[in-house]
């Protein structure tokens, strides 16, 4: 894992705390505990991939809960849970809402390393995926009006002469105003561009743009 990567462990049960801790110690990854789904809340995040090993049942907000709080952030967090109060429409609630693992105490050992090596990997995917987009929509900011208004047809997929019908321009101009596109997208085909699109969600609206320059 790059930079090792950091566990946070959330549960009431200080005892299960630092036996947590002392595994995935003994792995060489870091972790940071809580007892409370308030006081992971309230924690500042490294910089840095992270997963969270999280009790279902806890004082305060429940497991679930921040479950649910943590996937609405701007950095959401792959979840494992640990309980010794599980049931299956507990279970089934925590998957569909994304954890990787549910896992019921007394678990083994190399379950959870197991869950935290993926979900450790998986957020470091992530993580290079939001700086990608963040990269592509500080260039998409570059882009003037009528830029924009040309990538959104050219990932709508259609030709210059069809983008240039809808702008009311020549098709000479739309090829000046789509090299410029391309340009400062560092796009190298319109697949590319159609992908970056995707990652900053260009709007419906920017395909049917006005016919004024």
């Amino acid at each position: 894992m790059k930079n090792g990567g950091i566990v946070f462990v959330v549960d009431d049960d200080r005892s299960v705390r630092e036996g947590v801790a002392d595994l995935l110690s003994s792995v060489g990854v870091q972790v940071k505990t809580f007892a409370t789904a308030d006081d992971f809340l309230h924690y500042k995040r490294p910089d840095a991939a992270a997963c969270l090993v999280l009790d279902v049942r806890l004082p305060g907000s429940s497991g679930l809960e921040l479950q649910r709080e943590i996937a609405r952030s701007t950095e959401p967090l792959p979840v494992i849970f640990i309980t010794g109060h599980g049931d299956v429409r507990m279970s089934v609630t925590a998957m569909k809402a994304g954890a990787v693992e549910f896992l019921t105490k007394p678990f083994r050992e190399q379950e959870l390393l197991d869950a935290v090596h993926h979900a450790l990997a998986a957020d470091e995917v992530e993580r290079e995926r939001r700086a990608w987009a963040a990269d592509v929509r500080r260039r998409y900011e570059l882009l003037t009006i009528r830029e924009r208004q040309v990538m959104a047809l050219v990932v709508s997929g259609q030709l210059n002469k069809q983008i240039a019908g809808v702008l009311g321009t020549s098709e000479v101009t739309v090829k000046v105003h789509r090299g410029q596109v391309m340009h400062k997208m560092k796009a190298d085909s319109a697949i590319e561009l159609l992908r970056m699109a995707e990652a900053i969600g260009i709007v419906e609206t920017e395909h049917h743009p006005s016919r004024t320059a």
